[in-house]
């Protein structure tokens, strides 16, 4: 069977943050890096979409902060079932991280003494969040962008990776393959060691933040391979997503927005979150969104089912230099936030689930490696803003010097030519005429996934989610596949319903076992944190077996 062959030592899968940083490393530390990207390189990713900023203990507007307090805020806003070494790393890392972003040329807000500026976000003690206006992960994705440039690493764009491939003894990763959206064509990557960065899966949801090639594409291959999976009930919805038009429903409106200081009202004209938590508008973000959940259940949201956000009472030189971004936003939509205030509702924004790594950040498939979202542990049960853009830097970091050091002791290896051939033939019998659009599959799992498996959940909507899924499965082996090879939605759409599905289950999975709320997971039948029993991750794997790592301020 005809295909395209390419070969390097490290192989990065995902262009975000993450893949950036890891290839950069890699690069300097000699080897050969291939980065591949299933949309556009450096502008598919949410890196480039995040906006409030960067988690680094400096200090220099809260003399008092320190690495201490920084751990403990992740360790509480995770809810304690976070990877405590894991956490370390990122509190202790992440300055070192940002310097090396500004020696790329990133430009971050400075005070008047030069020094950087730092910003209160929700569940943090002192301001330590560093940040470009409401532009930080823009700023950053410039920086990377261009070191990358200089670097000369090897950047694939609109390549779809499908499968990671395991060497002749089925032993270790060698490799991954896929196809080219522009023309439907197999190509097949030898690597060394190979990195999962190709971030979350908010489009398991209708009202999301994140880019559109975010499906989970990349946790499932892992998943697949044999990885780990740990935490895979806990998804975050960020607490303030556009609700209207409906062309822009879901789409960010930073923290940064609450962090200089916006409230969040009632149709009743109230601020509503001193009656839910002592922090108000800077609670965590699982607390801030249900709280807007409850509001909107309870009447007193408005009539396109949101809530008022508000910096009318901010001045407006503030709103215009620290939020620019919202003021544009807004304004595209006719609104403007300097004298009326913006329509508010949750959005499906982060995935604290996903493959559980070392500290090396090793799965447990040798050569295979993860950083940033398509990995589990480093926030728990509910992510810390400001905390991701730090993660995508430190682990980053980490995976690209694990991953040289790996390629630097091993040789190329043949992967099992049965495995290409095989996938090769799953993707060629998508196309046929089949009874089902494979889109209208995905609006499907949306849907289900929305009314049973969001915000709040229980155990009648989880087990019906799971039927629901159970008999997309089956509509999915009849899809409706056009045969034509230049940018095949219908053969996309169709890769992407099988590995939604597999996911969404996944998740379904997790959050029946977890009988209790923590964090992101919330379930009105089991509404106590039970930490008796359920201090605990759960680590999901294709051979069935579940597992749990006893969590804690002591895990060993």
């Amino acid at each position: 069977m005809e295909y395209t062959e390419y070969t390097c030592d490290v192989l990065v899968i995902g262009s975000g943050g993450a893949g950036c940083k890891c290839s950069i490393v890699a690069s300097k530390n000699g080897q050969d890096v291939i980065m591949v990207s299933k949309g556009l390189t450096f502008k598919s990713g949410c890196t480039m979409l995040a906006e409030g900023g960067y988690n680094a203990v400096f200090g220099y507007v809260d003399e008092a902060d320190s690495m201490q307090l920084h751990i403990l805020d992740t360790l509480k806003g995770g809810a304690f079932l976070n990877d405590l070494k894991l956490v370390h790393d990122l509190v202790v890392e992440s300055p070192k991280m940002l310097i090396e972003l500004e020696s790329y040329g990133c430009l971050f807000d400075r005070q008047d003494d030069g020094r950087l500026n730092q910003r209160a976000f929700g569940g943090q003690t002192c301001r330590r969040t560093c940040f470009k206006g409401d532009q930080s992960g823009h700023e950053m994705m410039l920086g990377l962008k261009e070191e990358i440039i200089r670097e000369g690493v090897k950047t694939h764009s609109e390549i779809m990776i499908t499968k990671l491939l395991f060497d002749e003894n089925h032993t270790k990763i060698v490799g991954a393959m896929g196809i080219r959206l522009a023309d439907s064509s197999i190509v097949v990557y030898h690597s060394k060691a190979t990195v999962i960065a190709s971030g979350g899966c908010g489009w398991l949801y209708p009202v999301t933040s994140n880019a559109v090639q975010k499906t989970g594409d990349g946790i499932v291959i892992a998943y697949e391979a044999g990885a780990d999976m740990m935490d895979m009930e806990m998804v975050q919805f960020h607490p303030t997503g556009m609700v209207a038009p409906e062309s822009r429903r879901g789409v960010l409106i930073t923290e940064a927005v609450r962090g200089e200081g916006g409230h969040l009202i009632n149709t009743e004209g109230e601020r509503f979150m001193k009656n839910y938590d002592s922090r108000e508008e800077l609670a965590t973000r699982d607390i801030v969104a249900r709280s807007i959940y409850t509001e909107i259940q309870e009447g007193r949201g408005t009539e396109d089912g949101g809530v008022y956000l508000s910096v009318t009472h901010l001045p407006k030189e503030q709103v215009q230099t620290k939020l620019r971004t919202m003021v544009h936003q807004f304004k595209d939509v006719g609104v403007d936030i300097l004298n009326e205030p913006m329509v508010v509702a949750p959005t499906a924004h982060h995935f604290m689930g996903g493959i559980r790594i070392s500290r090396t950040c090793e799965s447990n498939i040798e050569n295979l490696f993860a950083a940033g979202e398509a990995t589990s542990g480093v926030h728990g049960a509910n992510r810390l803003g400001g905390n991701a853009l730090a993660d995508t830097q430190v682990f980053g970091n980490i995976a690209g010097i694990e991953s040289s050091k790996r390629a630097k002791e091993t040789e190329l290896e043949n992967p099992d030519e049965e495995e290409i051939n095989s996938e090769i033939n799953r993707i060629n019998t998508l196309w046929t005429k089949g009874t089902y659009n494979p889109e209208d599959i995905k609006i499907e799992i949306r849907e289900i996934m929305w009314k049973y498996v969001a915000i709040v959940r229980d155990e009648k909507g989880l087990k019906q989610a799971q039927t629901e899924l159970t008999n997309l499965e089956e509509k999915a082996k009849d899809m409706n596949v056009q045969d034509y090879k230049e940018y095949n939605n219908d053969l996309i759409n169709a890769l992407e319903v099988i590995s939604m599905i597999k996911l969404a289950k996944l998740i379904v999975k997790s959050a029946l076992l977890r009988k209790e709320s923590r964090g992101a997971h919330y379930r009105i039948d089991y509404p106590e944190k039970n930490d008796a029993e359920y201090l605990k991750s759960f680590v999901l794997n294709k051979n069935g077996d579940v597992t749990t790592i006893q969590r804690g301020l002591f895990d060993d």
